[in-house]
C-alpha cells in the first residue's frame, strides 16, 4: 500500500497527505469537534483528474471514500477512518458572467466566495446562512437560504453539474444531457459521485437586508407564535419568517438571563418601504420584552452566524419538516421535550419558513422533496465538554421525539444518525424508488456510501 500511495503522489497535481505529514491533522479537522477520525490518506485535489485518480485508487484498494468540501456535515462523513478522503477545498475558483447571469463554481468552494464574486455585479444565488459552508453538500441536499422564497433552493438554481462518477469518469448533467442524473443531483445528496463544478443561475439581489427579532418569555409566547404562523401564508416573498426557543443569553435583561425565552421575526430582502408596514404586523403580535431591528448588507447578512457556527464546538442536531404547525405543535416546540420548558443542557431550536418560489417548482422535477413544507425545525445542541456528549444528544433526541407526531418528513441535510429510517423520511417512496434506480445505474457497488445513503438494490449492509 505504501508503494501505491507514493505512486499516487506522482499521478496528481494536488497534494497527498498521510499520517505524520504537515497539514494532515488540519485537513482531517471538520466543523463538528466530535469528529476525530484518521484517514489512511488525504488527496487534496487540484482538478477533476485528481478526483478521478483518487476514486480509482480507492476502489482498487477497497478503501472507503469520504468527500470533503466545507466539512459541515454534522456526522463528519467526509472523514473516513482508515479510508481515503477526497479533499476538494483547493478547488475553490468562481467565475461569473454578469451578462448571462451565470456563475461557474468549483466543487470545493465555500458559500462566502460565491457571494463575494457575484455581489460585485449586484447578483447572487440562493446559498445557506453561514458563509464557511461548502457549496457541494448544501446544494446536493437542496440548499435553503434567505433568497429561497424569491428564487428557489440552491439546487433549483443549478443549470449544470460536472461530476466524477464511481467509475472515475467525468460526466456533465443538465436538463437535456444525462437528465436522469441531473434530476437526482438536485436533492439526492452525495450518492452519485463527486461534483467538481456547478453552474449556477444568478439573480439581481437587494443590496440591503433587515433582520427583525422579538423576544418573549415562553409562558407568553404561544399566542405570539400562533399569530406568527398565520402570517406566513400572507407574507411577501421578500420575507423569510424565523422563530426560535432557547435560554436567554447574557445580553438579555438580568431577570431573563438563563431562563427559557422565545423569539419570532423575519429576514427581509427587498423594498425597505414595503418592509416597514410588514414590520408593524409582526411587532403587533404581542408585547416583546426585547426587540432587535438590524440593517445589514446582503454580504453581512450571510456572515452573521459565522462566529456562532465556528469549528471548535461539539455538535448534534435533529430536524423535522411541518406542513402545518398546530397549536399543540407550538406548545411542544416551546417545551423542548420537558414538562415546563426548563431543564439542564437543553438544545436551542429554530424554525424557518418555506413557501414562495420553493413551492413553485413541481415536486417531480427534482429529487428534493417536501416542497409543501410550511416550516423547517432544527434542534441544535452545541457544547465543548466531551463528558456531556451522551446527555446533550439524549435531550436533543427527546425534544425531536416530542414533535414526531406533527412532522411530515425531514430535510436530508439535517439528518444525523437516523440511518435508513431518516432516508425514508427525506424521500417519499416513489422518489426513493427512482433514486435507487439511479444509484443502480451510476453506483451499483455503493462506492459513495458515507452519506445519507441511497442503497442500490443489490447492496443491503453497506
Amino acid at each position: 500500500m505504501l508503494n501505491e500511495t507514493a505512486s499516487l503522489a506522482g499521478q496528481i497535481d494536488g497534494q497527498l497527505l498521510v499520517p505524520g505529514d504537515a497539514g494532515y491533522d488540519e485537513a482531517r479537522t471538520v466543523w463538528n469537534a466530535m469528529v476525530d477520525r484518521k484517514p489512511n490518506c488525504i488527496v487534496r485535489c487540484a482538478n477533476f483528474n485528481d478526483v478521478s485518480t483518487a476514486v480509482r485508487l480507492a476502489r482498487k484498494r477497497q478503501l472507503e471514500i469520504g468527500v470533503r468540501c466545507g466539512g459541515h456535515g454534522v456526522l463528519g462523513s467526509a472523514v473516513p477512518e482508515g479510508g481515503l478522503m477526497i479533499d476538494l477545498s483547493a478547488m475553490d475558483r468562481v467565475r461569473v458572467d454578469p451578462d448571462r447571469r451565470r456563475a461557474w463554481v468549483q466543487g470545493g468552494t465555500l458559500l462566502g466566495a460565491i457571494d463575494e464574486a457575484s455581489l460585485e455585479h449586484g447578483l447572487a444565488t440562493t446559498a445557506g446562512n453561514v458563509s464557511h459552508t461548502g457549496v457541494g453538500g448544501l446544494t446536493l441536499g437542496g440548499g435553503m437560504g434567505w433568497l429561497a422564497r424569491q428564487f428557489g433552493l440552491s439546487c433549483d438554481n443549478v443549470a449544470a453539474f460536472e461530476i466524477v462518477t464511481a467509475e472515475g469518469t467525468l460526466v456533465r448533467a443538465t436538463a437535456s444531457q444525462n437528465a436522469d442524473l441531473f434530476w437526482g443531483l438536485r436533492g439526492g445528496g452525495g450518492n452519485f459521485g463527486v461534483v467538481t463544478e456547478f453552474e449556477f443561475e444568478l439573480h439581481p439581489v437587494a443590496p440591503q437586508a433587515l433582520v427583525a427579532n422579538f423576544f418573549y418569555p415562553i409562558d407568553a409566547a404561544p399566542p405570539v407564535l400562533q399569530g406568527w404562523r398565520d402570517l406566513i401564508s400572507e407574507s411577501p416573498r421578500q420575507a423569510t419568517f424565523t422563530a426560535g426557543v432557547g435560554d436567554a443569553p447574557p445580553s438579555m435583561p438580568p431577570e431573563l438571563r438563563g431562563r427559557p425565552i422565545a423569539r419570532v421575526g423575519f429576514v427581509w430582502l427587498g423594498d425597505p418601504d414595503q418592509c416597514l408596514s410588514f414590520l408593524g404586523a409582526v411587532r403587533d403580535l404581542g408585547r416583546p420584552v426585547v426587540e432587535g431591528i438590524e440593517e445589514a448588507s446582503y454580504l453581512e447578512l450571510q456572515r452573521m452566524d459565522d462566529d456562532e457556527e465556528g469549528h471548535h464546538l461539539r455538535r448534534y442536531w435533529k430536524g423535522h419538516y411541518f406542513r402545518e404547525f398546530s397549536d399543540d405543535a407550538i406548545e411542544a416546540f416551546l417545551l423542548r421535550g420537558t414538562p415546563d420548558g426548563h431543564g439542564d443542557l437543553l438544545p436551542a431550536a429554530s424554525l424557518q419558513a418555506y413557501g414562495g418560489a420553493i413551492g413553485d417548482v413541481p415536486d417531480e422535477d427534482a429529487a428534493f422533496s417536501h416542497r409543501d413544507t410550511l416550516v423547517e425545525f432544527v434542534a441544535a445542541a452545541r457544547w465543548t465538554d466531551p463528558t456531556e456528549d451522551d446527555q446533550r444528544m439524549g435531550v436533543a433526541r427527546r425534544y425531536a421525539t416530542s414533535l414526531d407526531r406533527y412532522a411530515a418528513g425531514a430535510y436530508v441535510n439535517v439528518l444525523t444518525d437516523e440511518g435508513q429510517a431518516g432516508v425514508r423520511r427525506a424521500y417519499p417512496p416513489a422518489k426513493l424508488a427512482r433514486l435507487t434506480a439511479l444509484k443502480d445505474a451510476y453506483d451499483p457497488d455503493n462506492v459513495f456510501h458515507l452519506n445519507h445513503n441511497i442503497r442500490p438494490s443489490g447492496v443491503v449492509t453497506k
